[in-house]
């Protein structure tokens, strides 16, 4: 279905008072221009992590209209998650897990990003919101890429 049509009714339903905010998934930068000249247009959520930084233009985007950007797979999987590497490095051995420095650096990246991590258990719960609480330096920061 072309983009003009799926967005264009997401436009009706808003103007009929059916739902309030439109959100998009998996754009790129073209089809988010296109879609906002149907209808405002106030989450995007793409793919987007520190292994996988393809939609890094899209959330550019967003940044300059002030859209929030949903990055999904924040993890990778859990292939994030695994101790060593540079993740494991910033976390050090008791200051964070490498999870939670993938979603600090992803908190960290934009004021408009609010990543959204699946959890299989309320432990992965509790990791995944402790990120909110860890402030990145810049050294950490660049070593993240």
């Amino acid at each position: 279905m072309p983009l003009e049509e799926s967005v264009g009714e997401l436009a009706r339903l808003r103007e009929e008072g059916k739902i309030r905010h439109v959100g998009l998934s998996n754009v790129s930068v073209d089809e988010l221009a296109r879609a906002q000249t149907i209808v405002p247009v106030v989450s995007v959520q793409n793919r987007y992590s520190l292994a996988d930084r393809s939609s890094e233009g899209v959330l550019e985007a967003c940044e300059a209209q002030g859209v929030a950007f949903l990055p999904w797979f924040p993890l990778a999987a859990g292939g994030l998650t695994k101790p060593g590497g540079r993740l494991g490095e910033v976390a050090g051995s008791d200051r964070a897990t490498p999870a939670q420095v993938a979603l600090a650096w992803l908190l960290a990246r934009s004021r408009v990003v609010c990543p959204i991590p699946g959890t299989a258990s309320l432990e992965h719960l509790e990791e995944n919101v402790g990120a909110a609480g860890i402030e990145l330096g810049d050294e950490e920061l660049s070593a993240l890429g």
